[in-house]
């Protein structure tokens, strides 16, 4: 199966938690169906990106942006010849410092589309990532605003477009808890 059918697959099997999620998986199918080139942001203005939900016993990272000034999940676009997966543990590491792994079994979590820098849009693919209860240590290029929350303090401070995600991703560790 082709990484385009794969993500189809995915998202169209997600269980959206409010109307962005759900308006954002039909955005994402459509683009999808729509275009040849999905990730690279210099070929075009629409791309995938991929982030993460990082989460651990302490709850789940956020980190200030640097340049929009918003407490969001790390991430960032898709390089050549990678996929969404491994571009969402790699811009985690790169923005926190921390050694993440992917949640078993590794699947799309959530979709969102928002406006991206210099008129770009962003059909993000989130995933969850695992990551030991440590301090972040984020390289001195990046924000060194990385905590983690609890997951009701990171409703209260993230971007309010992503509190459903946020509730999603609570709802999610707490039925992991219980199974354990």
């Amino acid at each position: 199966m082709s990484l385009r059918e794969q993500l189809k697959k995915e998202i169209s099997e997600l269980v959206a938690i409010d109307e962005r999620e759900a308006e954002s998986k039909l955005l994402t199918l459509a683009f999808l169906n729509e275009t040849n080139e999905l990730f690279d942001e210099s070929v075009v203005e629409h791309h995938i990106t991929a982030s993460a939900f990082v989460v651990s016993e302490r709850g789940m990272i956020l980190h200030l942006h640097r340049r929009l000034g918003i407490w969001v999940q790390p991430g960032g676009h898709i390089d050549q010849g990678e996929l969404p997966a491994e571009a969402a543990l790699r811009e985690t590491l790169e923005e926190t410092g921390l050694p993440v792994t992917l949640s078993t079994p590794v699947r799309i979590f959530h979709v969102d589309v928002h406006p991206g820098p210099r008129g770009h849009t962003h059909y993000d693919i989130r995933y969850i990532l695992n990551s030991p209860p440590i301090d972040p240590t984020p390289p001195p290029e990046e924000s060194q605003e990385v905590y983690w929350f609890a997951f009701r303090e990171a409703l209260e401070r993230c971007e309010p477009s992503m509190r459903g995600a946020v509730s999603k991703l609570e709802a999610e560790m707490t039925l992991r808890a219980l199974a354990d």
